[in-house]
């Protein structure tokens, strides 16, 4: 057998030993050195003188000192305290409220729950999971087609691992050789897209077919109003922001109202007035960050990493007086020649004018932003302002109770989540020390909840030191395995055989994804990204594709990868925690219509790749 068959023997031995059930990393380590050795074999050398050994420990080695890794714990970390601190309750019930007039409410309020708990954790299973335990058995209650409920949870629960902070975004980024900042700034807008595709798909089978998502009852469109919030707007002013206001300025007549057995104290006034302010004020820090980004910032960040030219002087010129009429006669044509190569005052001020800067060319900096910005920008401030208005003059007892629950459980892990990401976009940390931004803040929002012990503490931390451990084996057994399967010929016998097809890039990048997509069905996003990636990587640059662009399709090809059977292992994980009537066809079948708004998402991504490039190009140039 020649050594390129070994290396497709190699490949498609790993797929047979993976469904089988052996775990990956080890798989791909001992395939690894097993065909490595056969590729290094000299009978005359001892046993152990094998150089697969050599490369072994290379490897191993690559691996430990890849910094890119490094942020893996962190954000495991992250997610776990944040998924062992309990704050997940409260965020269900409070967005299920806020949304209570929407169609299928409970449905749209767990697809966002999942939203924010998945770029906050960045862990499917536990969102599923959790999300199984706090939004599955009040949507059967309600009447909820099985299908509905549980392909909300599943689908939603896999976008963790899509919007940044991903684990798996770091992983191929390690593997590719490409930014992570670059690859985040990519998948942030096509994320959030994919998202808004399955709201758009709850609702409307919502409407389309009203037996899959009854309206509550009236019962349960209503939330308790506090005995001093009812008395301030007997008081004040039925508006809640203008009797927090008049409170505020006119304390006096509050004195009677009970606060937790108290007479309301001022602290608690303005307290609560900051918290019906706080629609007003994320808006206004908001467009006012945008706007200090796009005029200020990037311009003069323009301005500092292109300096205008230096323009040199010419050195002043001396005036020679003529020769005297008694001076020795010159050579013949000397003269001629002289004011031949004597440049013209005119001829030397367009020189000098040439290395001047064109003052009708701007410098980028100086262009600053487009036309378009300010008309949008101004647009947006004024639907903005439209939209808070019409909040505020509907701003009841009610509406406020939800607002503050809507403060008290979404605005910390929001704030957090905008933190660390916005650090790590705009360059002002590396990916590692934005991570260990948002470890720090997941102890401290859950110290504030007080559903942090030390208990808890410990299973975050053995949990993170698990996952961080596979992810690390994993990676050096598949250097391992890619560094062999070169070396045997594999990675240049696939190259031959795919340019002998003389593909298109548009059918190239079709085939690659149809290939990412099948093989979905039967693996996990680890084995792909580590095993299969790496072999498509080097025919990129010979059809001119994007890395960045073909990375972040696979990123959403590889949100099937959890929702297509056998191996959909969301579904086994909400199975775990359903009623027992639930079952896994079932499930399949709520989980079936994602899969094909995953392939309609990627259609819109190859289409208009400027949702997927516009970001780290204005960003980062390139």
């Amino acid at each position: 057998m020649t050594d390129a068959a070994l290396g497709l023997t190699m490949l498609g031995l790993i797929v047979v030993v993976i469904m089988l059930g052996f775990p990956t990393a080890f798989t791909l380590m001992g395939l690894g050195i097993m065909f490595g050795y056969v590729a290094f074999y000299d009978p005359s050398a001892p046993f152990f003188d094998n150089r697969v050994f050599d490369l072994m420990v290379e490897r191993t080695y690559g691996a430990m000192t890849n910094d890119t890794l490094l942020s893996i714990p962190l954000f495991v970390l992250m997610g776990y305290v944040m998924e062992r601190g309990a704050l997940v309750d409260k965020m269900f019930y409070s967005i299920q409220l806020a949304f209570r007039r929407v169609p299928a409410s409970l449905a749209v309020a767990t697809l966002i729950v999942c939203t924010f708990w998945g770029i906050a954790s960045g862990l499917v299973g536990a969102v599923v999971v959790l999300m199984g335990v706090i939004a599955m058995r009040p949507m059967l209650k309600a009447g909820y087609d099985v299908r509905l409920a549980s392909g909300v949870i599943t689908a939603g629960g896999t976008l963790g691992i899509l919007i940044p902070p991903s684990v798996m975004i770091i992983v191929y980024a390690a593997v590719a050789g490409q930014s992570v900042v670059k690859l985040y700034a990519s998948a942030m807008l096509p994320g959030f897209f994919l998202a808004f595709l399955y709201l758009l798909y709850i609702i409307g089978w919502a409407l389309v077919d009203r037996k899959v998502a009854p309206p509550l009852p009236e019962s349960e469109l209503h939330t308790p109003v506090p005995g001093w919030v009812t008395g301030l707007a007997q008081r004040y002013s039925r508006n809640l922001l203008a009797a927090l206001a008049l409170a505020v300025a006119r304390p006096v007549r509050a004195a009677g109202i009970e606060f937790d057995g108290a007479a309301i104290r001022y602290r608690t006034l303005l307290k609560n007035l900051l918290v019906a302010l706080a629609p007003l004020l994320l808006t206004t820090a908001t467009l006012a960050g945008i706007w200090w980004y796009v005029t200020i910032h990037r311009p003069a960040s323009l301005a500092e990493a292109n300096p205008p030219p230096r323009i040199e002087q010419p050195a002043p010129r001396v005036a020679v007086p003529p020769p005297a009429a008694d001076e020795a006669p010159k050579e013949l044509g000397s003269g001629a020649a002289e004011a031949e190569t004597a440049p013209e005052p005119e001829q030397e001020q367009g020189l000098v004018g040439s290395m001047q800067p064109d003052a009708g060319a701007a410098a980028p900096a100086d262009a600053g932003p487009p036309r378009e910005f300010f008309t949008w920008f101004w647009v947006s401030v004024a639907l903005c302002a439209a939209l808070l208005a019409y909040y505020y003059w509907m701003l009841g007892a009610e509406q406020f109770v939800i607002l503050n629950l809507l403060t008290g459980s979404v605005m910390p892990l929001g704030i957090l989540t905008v933190l660390v990401l916005a650090v790590i976009l705009f360059g002002i940390t590396t990916a590692t020390e934005s991570a260990g931004v948002g470890a720090a803040g997941a102890f401290i929002l859950a110290l504030h909840a007080k559903t942090l012990n030390w208990s808890r503490v410990k299973e975050a931390m053995f949990l993170t030191a698990k996952t961080t451990a596979m992810v690390c084996w994993l990676f050096v057994g598949s250097a391992l395995f890619s560094a062999v399967f070169a070396l045997l010929g594999g990675q240049q016998l696939v190259e031959k055989w795919v340019l002998s097809l003389n593909l298109s890039p548009v059918q190239f990048m079709i085939v690659s994804q149809a290939i990412i997509f099948v093989l979905g069905w039967p693996l996990e996003w680890t084995e792909i990204i580590v095993i299969f990636v790496p072999i498509f990587l080097p025919l990129l640059k010979h059809f001119d594709i994007d890395p960045v662009l073909w990375g972040t399709l696979v990123f959403v090809n590889l949100q099937a990868a959890f929702l297509s059977p056998p191996v959909a292992m969301s579904a086994f994980y909400l199975k775990g925690v359903s009623p027992p009537h639930v079952t896994l066809n079932q499930i399949f079948s709520g989980m079936m219509p994602y899969m094909l708004i995953v392939i309609l998402c990627m259609v819109i991504m190859y289409l208009w790749p400027g949702m997927t490039l516009w970001l780290p190009v204005y960003l980062y140039g390139g």
